[in-house]
């Protein structure tokens, strides 16, 4: 059905406002008045509701849809209504696949050639978006679609993650989404996460022990959101863009659905590739005559691990498939309520099962917390502390990954991983699409190459909405993604993105017209060891050979290097160049040419400021540090949490208990040492101070602790070692509160808020620091962990 708005001109945005040109009257009851009715903000006609479903971690042989161990029916439901698309790639990474997604262009063009932690100041690596580069939701939200972003979003450059922003990278408002509901960064403790709802940070309505998981609550805001949107605008569409923490680690997930799978992994990694692999081709996601790729260098068989550890790695792969499974339950709630309220069969619906293959940062024989990893203390850690913690994999008392063996079986057929841009183990992932009124085909496979740049322009052509030429004044630059909507009712169609380039930390690749030449750099788990010039080039012709088992660079060096050349003309085109292999220089924010929100080593901190994460906040680690806080004592006393850093694997706090002030520091949840006045602080006012003296020689050292009230030494003790790296990955500074898990066991996750008055809170940090000693090859390695 045609309507007035399917002739409004859509490629300048906002839609400009016409002025009247009609006939002015006196008198507003003059027969002469007349003023055409106000037309709200439509897009064209039966324009589709929108739901793109972006899953973490996940590699191409994981989910069941695509033959994978892991049961998924709510995935093979929605192809069942639509396509699977067997070769539909991603970047090999979280922040620039998901760049790349909602632009519509490279990850490169719009600066996000890695993380947004390893950031630099060149514009392929910058984690700025260019302002000619609209993302989607803003181009749907100004042609009247209703938008909103639940779950992660790891797009935000680190100096903008802040309570002062500025938002113009998060989802609200920059982003184009009117509502968000989700965590900032790589990953968030499922458990307790750090939620924002828009740019304000708020807490989980209830602790693990009431019921409480994020995925579950992320489902239910989506729910609400959407059907309130279609109760209270029923002509207007949604975008949904449905990005859950699944399955990143840490792998959380209630026990029951870890449970599930008792016993399915027992056989090992390569006995699950060959399983899978079978399957796969049974489906015909890979085609029969494809070849199982070798197990990647480095990647220890089964049969090498221990037997005393091999139930511990086992329970690693039950807890994630137990989390993919309940992941895949959540997105099945969510089409339950779409069918519920009428509007699934008018709804495109993508479901990108991984922002890239699976993850191989777990180490060879995964953790049951990554802080172990990130701060270079896996010796705390070895394989009987593994045994004995083996049933805490996916509760509150893990941060839990598994082993790199694991990953690999999960990219099944595929060579490598997670971060290896070069070969179809890191980039090539399972996606389903469907939309029932628009795509006649049912349950049906679709081989063309498809790219994540490929789904905005997509979208817009599913909508009859034309790309815009100028957003809020800016010309923009045309979306370099190629709309799949020609292979919707053709499996037989022509390939149209025929030229892809790939890269990512030196790992890069040319896809052209049935051909890749690939050139990997460096392994996940290592740091780069040699010169870009010193790579090994690959070729395969992957029309006759899926896998890219079969290396044709001896034969063919005239295709080679023309493929070479190829890469280097899009490597220049899309803001690839230079290519940028430094570890040491990208962790370093001066080097790298990023801004600092922090300046200088001394923080004042208020009543109310909570949420701050790392790079918010005065660094205070391998050094000495105080703590000043002036407090106000009611009668009667007080309690609760002065100042809190990271949780329960791993932090420190400032607190009082029945009056006692008391520092505890906590070393990733094995140990915490404790300094506790005996003497409880009168009603009044006090200036606090805790001091912790660093003994220095090195990184992670100890040091003594005193806490005084005013001049008066109230108590000392010492802390035995200290963090060197990070705290955690996603807890936070919080004021007159621990939010999230507690450090201390002092006091529980809820209720600990101060219960007299902070007039402020001051953190000095000490200039005796040992940063200098950090290794820099490990310096990449923490950053890269935070993906």
């Amino acid at each position: 059905m045609a309507r007035e708005q399917d002739s409004v001109q859509r490629s300048t945005l906002p839609i400009p406002d016409l002025a009247y040109t009609g006939t002015v009257t006196y008198d507003a009851t003059d027969p002469d008045t007349h003023y055409p009715p106000i037309q709200r903000g439509l897009p064209p006609a039966d324009a589709p509701n929108v739901l793109v479903v972006l899953i973490d971690d996940t590699g191409f042989g994981a989910s069941s849809a695509f033959g994978g161990p892991v049961h998924t029916p709510n995935f093979e439901r929605v192809a069942a209504q639509g396509l699977k698309y067997t070769r539909f790639h991603t970047t090999a990474l979280c922040s620039p696949t998901r760049a790349a997604l909602l632009s519509g262009r490279n990850h490169h063009t719009v600066g996000m050639g890695g993380i947004t932690e390893i950031a630099t100041s060149a514009p392929g690596y910058n984690s700025l978006r260019p302002n000619n580069c609209a993302p989607l939701a803003e181009t749907l939200r100004l042609n009247g679609y209703n938008t909103a972003q639940f779950g992660k979003c790891h797009e935000v450059p680190v100096w903008e993650s802040s309570a002062v922003g500025p938002f113009d990278h998060w989802p609200t408002p920059g982003g184009g989404f009117e509502y968000f509901y989700g965590f900032i960064g790589g990953e968030t403790n499922q458990w307790y996460p750090a939620i924002y709802e828009g740019t304000i940070p708020v807490e989980p309505w209830g602790t693990p022990e009431q019921g409480y998981h994020f995925m579950a609550d992320m489902t239910e805001k989506a729910i609400v959101w959407t059907k309130q949107q279609k109760s209270l605008a029923p002509d207007k569409p949604f975008f949904t863009y449905f990005a859950p923490g699944a399955t990143h680690a840490p792998h959380h997930v209630p026990p029951e659905w870890a449970d599930k799978y008792a016993g399915a992994f027992d056989q090992g990694w390569d006995a699950i590739r060959e399983e899978t692999f079978a399957r796969q081709k049974e489906l015909g996601v890979v085609p029969e005559g494809a070849t199982l790729t070798t197990r990647s260098d480095g990647i220890p068989a089964w049969d090498e691990m221990s037997d005393d550890l091999k139930p511990v790695l086992a329970r690693q792969m039950e807890v994630y498939a137990g989390y993919l499974e309940y992941a895949d339950h959540h997105v099945g709630l969510l089409l339950d309520a779409l069918e519920e309220i009428g509007e699934l069969d008018n709804t495109l619906v993508y479901v990108i099962i991984g922002d890239n293959g699976a993850s191989a940062e777990g180490t060879m024989t995964g953790t049951t917390n990554e802080a172990f990893t990130i701060n270079h203390m896996t010796e705390m850690e070895d394989d009987a502390y593994k045994i004995a913690h083996k049933d805490d994999l996916g509760t509150p008392r893990s941060y839990n990954h598994y082993a790199i063996g694991w990953a690999h079986a999960m990219d099944t057929p595929y060579q490598w991983t997670k971060q290896v841009a070069s070969h179809w183990g890191g980039t090539r992932n399972g996606t389903i699409v469907s939309w029932p009124k628009g795509i006649a085909a049912r349950g049906e496979i679709r081989n063309q190459f498809a790219h994540v740049i490929d789904v905005a322009p997509t979208v817009l052509a599913a909508a009859r909405i034309p790309e815009p030429s100028t957003v809020h004044g800016v010309t923009q630059r045309p979306y370099e993604g190629t709309p799949m909507n020609y292979s919707f009712d053709s499996a037989d169609a022509d390939e149209q993105h025929t030229t892809q380039y790939f890269e990512m930390l030196g790992n890069r690749a040319i896809f052209h017209k049935g051909w890749t030449a690939v050139a990997m750099h460096k392994k996940p788990w290592l740091s780069s060891d040699h010169g870009l010039d010193e790579d090994v080039w690959e070729l395969y012709n992957v029309e006759e050979d899926w896998t890219q088992s079969h290396d044709l660079a001896a034969q063919e060096p005239e295709r080679l290097a023309e493929l070479q050349r190829l890469f280097l003309i899009q490597a220049a085109r899309f803001n690839v160049l230079p290519l940028d292999i430094r570890s040491a220089e990208r962790f370093n924010a001066e080097l790298a040419g990023r801004p600092t929100l922090v300046q200088g080593t001394s923080q004042t901190f208020y009543t109310g400021m909570k949420r701050l994460s790392e790079n918010s906040v005065v660094n205070v680690k391998n050094k000495s540090f105080t703590v000043t806080a002036k407090l106000t004592i009611p009668d009667g006393g007080a309690s609760g949490v002065i100042i809190a850093q990271g949780g329960a694997y791993g932090g420190w706090s400032v607190y009082v208990t029945d009056g006692k002030p008391a520092f505890a520091y906590n070393i990733m949840g094995i140990k915490t040492d404790f300094t506790r006045s005996d003497d409880a602080l009168a009603p009044g006012d006090h200036e606090l101070v805790v001091h912790f003296a660093y003994e220095g020689g090195g990184l992670g050292k100890g040091g003594a602790v005193t806490i005084s009230d005013g001049d008066a030494v109230l108590a000392a003790g010492t802390v035995e070692r200290t963090l060197p790296f990070f705290f955690s990955m996603d807890e936070t500074v919080d004021i007159g509160e621990d939010l999230a898990s507690p450090v201390s066991s002092d006091y529980g996750p809820a209720g600990n808020g101060f219960t007299g008055r902070i007039a402020w809170v001051r953190l000095d940090a000490g200039d005796d620091s040992h940063d200098h000693l950090i290794d820099p090859e490990h310096q990449m390695q923490i950053a890269m962990t935070r993906q």
